[in-house]
Order: C-alpha cells, then structure tokens, then sequence
C-alpha cells in the first residue's frame, strides 16, 4: 500500500497547456527530481507561462499531483501575443494558448482593431495594453513565437546611429599585426551572412610542429561599452535563427557587412596562434590584434570533398597549397582529442525547403555533418579552450563555459536509456569522458542516431556561463569558453573586451568579477530563450509540412516524457510529435520523478524506446504534430 502523501505548500513556475490546463513545475533542492502538479483551466486563468508563484500540492490516490490555492510572486513576461475578439461591443485578447488560457480585456487605445486582428501587447498592472498590430500578410506564426519568448524584432534609431559611426572607423593596420598576406579562408553554409571566423595555417617547421590561427572579427572595436548598441546588444545575448527570419544581436549593417570576414576585405580581428605538435597538443598560444584578408569563402560540402577526395574546387586554388595543412591540423587535433574522450558536437540539422513562387513549405531535409564541419569544430574548440587557458594563467575574468559531469542518477538514466534503444553502454556508477567517446561511437550511422543524440544531449544536462572556472565535461576540456563568434554572442563579446584591455595594458582586474557573474546569469537565461523560439518555429513549419502527410506511418523513437504524454521523434529526420497519454493502451498512464518513463499499471513507455506511429493531425498555429501509436 501506498504511504499517503500530505499536502504541501511549494514555490515552481507555471507551464501552459494549449488545451487549458496547466502545470506547476518544481525543481526539488538539490536534486535533479522534478515534481509537475496539474492545475485546473478556472485556476489558471489569471496566470502566464513563465509565472513564480506559490501554491498547495497534493497527491491523489493514483499518484497524481494537483495545485491549488495558487498566488503569484513574480511576472517575468512583458509581453503576449494574441488575437483580438469582439464580444458585445467588448474588445478582448484572446492570449497565444501556449502563454495563457483565458481570454483578456484588451485596451485598445487610440489605435483602430477589429475582429480577427493580430497584436502584441504588454501587461501592465494586470492590464492587458496594445502595443502594434500584426499588418496583414506578415507571418502571424513568427510574431507569436517572438513575443511569445520575449524576443527583440528591432532597434532603436540611437541603436542604428551607433552602427552608423561604428562604420567609419576604417579597417587600417596601424599598430597590428598585418596578415594580409597569409592564405586565409573562411568555410561557412552559402546562406551564413555574419561570418566571424576564419584561418589560416603555417606549414610545420624541422620540428614537426605546425601553426594554426583563427582569427575572429574584432566585435569590441566598433560596438563601445556604454552606448546604445552596446546595451541593446546586451539585453539580446545572442542572434536568434529561426527558419524564414534571422533575429541579429547587431544590426546587419555591422553583423553582415562591415564586421563580417567577407573575401577581398581588409578586416580588423583578435586571432589567437596555436602551435600544434606532431602528437596533436597545443603546446603554446599567442593572442593578437591584427588585420586580415580573407583569400577564399568555402562551403563546407566543397571543404567536405577536399578533405575526403583531394577536389579542389574553383574558390580554392588561391589557397590549394594551404588546404593539406589545414587537414593535417584538424587530424592531429581529432587525435588529441579522441585520446581524452568526450563528443562530437556537430550533429544533424533540419533544414526546411521552400517552394520558389508561393514560399509554401515544401520538404524537410536532414543534413547530416561533413569532415569540413568536424575540422571546423575541432579548431573553434581549439581555439576557445587555448583562450581559456591563457586567460585563466593571467588572473583574467571570463565569461567561462562549464558543464558538470553527470552525477550517478542520470548515469544511470543514460544506461536505461541505451538499453532500451538496443545498445550497451555499461557506464558503471560514474561516467568519463573516454566511456562517454566510446557510447557515441558506437551510434555512428545508426538509423535513430538524430534520436539517439538528442535523448543523449538531454540526459548530459545543459552547459551554462559562469565567471567561475571548471571543466566542460561534454567536451573533456579542463577549461572552456566562447571565444570565436562575437558577432552573434555577448559572451565571445565580453570575452574579446577583457582579451583586449589586458593587451593595451590594463591590469586591475578581479577574479571571479560579480559584474561578470550577473552577466553570465543574463547570457543564460537569453540563450534559452533563444533555443526555445527555435525549436517552435521548427515546430510550427513540421505542423505546416506534415499536414499533407496525415494518417502517413513511420517508425519512431520515445525522445522525452511529458505529464500529458510521450514526444517521438521521427527517423531519418529531425521532425518530432506527440503521442497523448490518454491515447495509449494500457493507461491511465503518468510519468515517473525523473520523467524518463511514462507508466501504466500493465505497461510503461520509456524515453529511447522504438515505436511505430503515423501522423494523426496538425495544428501549424500551436506547431503541434499529433501522432497515434500504431500496433
């Protein structure tokens, strides 16, 4: 028999459920245990996704848990998206279902609206206030997604002011050092626009050791602490890369133009010149201003097809007799690392096609990494741990890259996990990087490999900033941080100001700066908000492209365990749905503490498990792909 659990009163965030209801979340002390009570639709009417409150929990005969008694302690969200209704002469809001579940009065002020309208407004005082209207043929999916994740769309005019005179500072030479005429390229996708990195290399010399540089557009020069740019640049954290729609932290202006490392273009950088030895260790690192001009823009598929059948393709001949050194280095470096184990971060990416002439969506191609986008990784990697080290080595702050080894309980989840998708991890009690480079070559090539790494990724947990130094557990780095893209990340930008102060002599800083700490805390809470706006415009582009496949079967594998049921992803892409829980035999169903299965008193569904589905139906407006198990 069950021991009976009293009822207890609990602080946790509010989740919203397109269908009404909701969630009390609560993250346990000190543990990775989460607790989800449910919440009835009249309780959560004056309620937003995101909302601190209290509230009271208790536990059903069942297990379940259920809130009540709820109170708000802190709004973080400014914003709402929403559709205005007319109800008896009455304007009203009716609120993006992912956000709220109620329908609000919407003060309209002096601006016209109608039925059917789309706006975004703010909350004010429990007041729902218009702030603009959605103008007829914009995307009403990606305005959703923007306000729904607080987003910034535009700048200010003193933002674009402070591009504007950041572009007549000219590129000269001055007191830098000139690479100019040092075969240099930049590899990207053809569509990148902000390119910020690029390298070069030096042949190795009698004694076997060759020189890499990476250098990295010189951010700080042009966008100055203390102004508008700087503060709006701030506040974004990160470039935001939605499908369709580009978010910058800087103005294109600066971030596809005059900052970025386009061919023929003389162009101020930091590099860092890393001397790599036969056995593929860094053996010393040199940081620099200097100016550059990039010989060549390469792609990684023609990289891809040098690396691996010597072709050399047109934009390359300036730099074809560089590009078996740049091979060399990437195969040394993929030595030393495989030595100290850890994963590949380069992994498949989903990528949405369009039909020419109506823009309508037209396909869903997996685009799996090449060997340009595995040497490109190790050098950036290189790069930012090299940079890492030489900061740490002078008392430097930094704006540091950690991610914490997994305690016992999620190693044993990943051991589940593997189980359960058809391999043998035999982790043990601990998890090292070398048993952890073991398991992810062992799902190489494998059909639910996209699957196998997300549930993967997800169970290694989150790296996250800290002024703090310590180990990047994934990556078997003793130290790292982010270094090479200051054109779409604040934490490469502050990075590249400290690297820059020390250089011109400045030496008063402190360890572990608290200014640098709050800092961190903010890049963090941006950078997911960033990665959830992209997971819901890819979201709502599968709902718009599965809609013609409908009733459509295909195998599948269990990739997370929510309270309302199971995701599964599709294999062979990158496209996920859902599978209810009152929808699957063998319930009533709910997920366990740790949401890793989802269990019924004569079967259990859990995370990495196969299974056969078909599309049961879409909803583009909520990006939501509904899925029936079949069999």
């Amino acid at each position: 028999m069950d021991t009976p659990v009293s009822p207890r009163t609990v602080t946790g965030r509010i989740d919203v459920h397109p269908r009404g209801f909701g969630f009390l979340t609560v993250q346990a002390p000190g543990s990775h245990e989460v607790l989800s009570a449910f919440i009835p639709p009249p309780d959560l009417n004056p309620l937003f996704a995101g909302d601190i409150v209290t509230g009271t929990v208790t536990a059903a005969a069942d297990g379940r848990w259920t809130a009540s008694h709820l109170s708000l302690v802190e709004r973080p969200r400014t914003r709402v998206y929403g559709e205005v209704v007319s109800r008896k002469g009455a304007l009203f809001l009716r609120i993006d279902r992912e956000v709220g579940n109620a329908d609000w009065v919407l003060d309209a002020g002096a601006t016209r609206v109608q039925h059917g309208d789309a706006v975004v407004a703010s909350i004010a005082d429990g007041k729902v206030v218009l702030l603009y209207k959605v103008e007829a043929g914009e995307d009403r999916s990606l305005e959703r997604i923007i306000a729904r994740h607080g987003l910034s769309k535009d700048f200010s005019a003193q933002a674009l002011e402070d591009a504007r005179l950041a572009r007549e500072v000219p590129h000269a030479v001055g007191s830098r050092r000139d690479l100019r005429d040092v075969p240099t390229v930049t590899v990207d996708a053809p569509s990148t626009r902000d390119i910020d990195d690029a390298i070069s290399v030096l042949p190795a010399g009698p004694d076997g050791a060759l020189r890499l540089l990476v250098s990295i557009a010189d951010v700080a020069e042009r966008v100055k602490e203390g102004t508008v740019l700087d503060a709006e640049a701030r506040e974004r954290a990160t470039s935001v890369y939605m499908a369709g729609r580009v978010l910058p932290m800087l103005p294109e202006s600066l971030s596809s133009d005059w900052l970025s490392l386009v061919p023929g273009q003389e162009r101020h950088c930091l590099t860092v010149e890393l001397r790599i030895d036969p056995q593929g260790r860094v053996t010393a690192a040199d940081v620099y201003e200097s100016v550059i001009r990039s010989w060549a823009r390469l792609n990684y598929d023609e990289v891809g097809a040098f690396l691996d059948r010597g072709e050399v393709s047109p934009p390359m001949e300036p730099v074809r007799e560089v590009m078996p050194w740049f091979r060399l280095a990437s195969a040394r470096l993929a030595v030393a690392r495989g030595a100290r184990g850890g994963m590949e971060f380069a992994r498949d990416e989903a990528r949405f096609t369009f039909d020419a002439s109506t823009g309508a969506v037209s396909g869903l191609v997996s685009e799996r990494p090449t060997s340009a986008h595995g040497m490109i990784e190790r050098f950036m990697v290189a790069a930012n741990e090299a940079i890492a080290t030489w900061m740490l080595a002078r008392g430097l702050p930094g704006v540091f890259r950690v991610h914490e080894q997994p305690d016992p309980e999620r190693v044993a989840d990943l051991n589940a996990f593997a189980e359960h998708s058809g391999f043998a991890a035999g982790f043990g009690r601990e998890l090292t990087p070398l048993a952890l480079a073991a398991f992810d070559r062992q799902i190489v090539g494998a059909a639910a490999e996209p699957a196998l790494r997300s549930v993967l990724r997800r169970s290694l947990g989150p790296s996250r900033y800290t002024v703090k130094p310590g180990p990047h557990f994934g990556l078997a780095a003793p130290l790292y941080l982010h270094f090479t893209s200051p054109i779409r990340r604040y934490a490469d930008l502050a990075v590249h100001r400290t690297l820059k102060g020390y250089l011109h002599g400045r030496r008063d800083y402190l360890d572990e700066d608290p200014t640098v700490e709050s800092l961190a805390v903010h890049i963090n809470m941006r950078a997911r908000s960033a990665n959830r706006a992209e997971t819901d415009r890819h979201h709502v582009l599968e709902a718009r492209w599965l809609a013609g496949h409908v009733g459509k079967e295909f195998s599948a594998r269990i990739v997370r365990v929510k309270p309302f049921g199971l995701v599964a992803q599709l294999d062979g892409m990158l496209a996920e749905g859902t599978l209810p829980a009152e929808g699957l035999p063998g319930g009533p169903f709910r997920p366990d503490a740790r949401e890793l299965s989802l269990v019924g008193k004569e079967r259990a569904f859990t995370v990495g498990m196969p299974v056969t589905v078909k599309v049961a139906s879409t909803d583009e407006q909520l990006g939501r792909v509904e899925l029936a198990l079949v069999g």
